[in-house]
């Protein structure tokens, strides 16, 4: 079972790190493509907390920033807020899919991951 669960992890963080490529390349209809597909097998049955925290992990190190409002509104704001905000964006980002948006599409998907990073708390 462990070895199953780092080659879901693998191909997750895979798949992730396409779809931020294909972003930047401006190939958002790819981009999209591949963080639903990573949505779903996060939603899937195999997916476990330890799979979501190395997810999380590296979404915090693909989305490090030195200057991120998003980071900073985190800090300020509790986990049930943060949960509303990433459904919000989610069902953006349904929405504009099915009109064929796929640009703004992936921007909503991505701006909830930024919420979903790991919180780094200064000391």
């Amino acid at each position: 079972m462990l070895n199953s669960d780092t080659l879901l992890i693998e191909n997750i963080i895979r798949q992730t790190r396409s779809s931020e490529r294909k972003f930047r390349e401006g190939d958002f209809k790819g981009a999209i493509e591949e963080k639903r597909e990573v949505r779903s097998l996060l939603n899937s049955k195999f997916c476990d907390t330890n799979i979501i925290k190395k997810f999380k992990e590296e979404l915090s190190y693909i989305y490090s920033s030195k200057f991120d409002l998003i980071h900073d509104h985190k800090l300020r704001i509790d986990q049930s807020k943060i949960n509303k905000i990433v459904k919000l964006l989610e069902h953006k980002s349904d929405e504009k899919y099915r009109k064929g948006d796929f640009k703004g599409a992936v921007r909503a998907l991505r701006r909830s991951e930024k919420y979903l990073a790991k919180k780094n708390i200064p000391v």
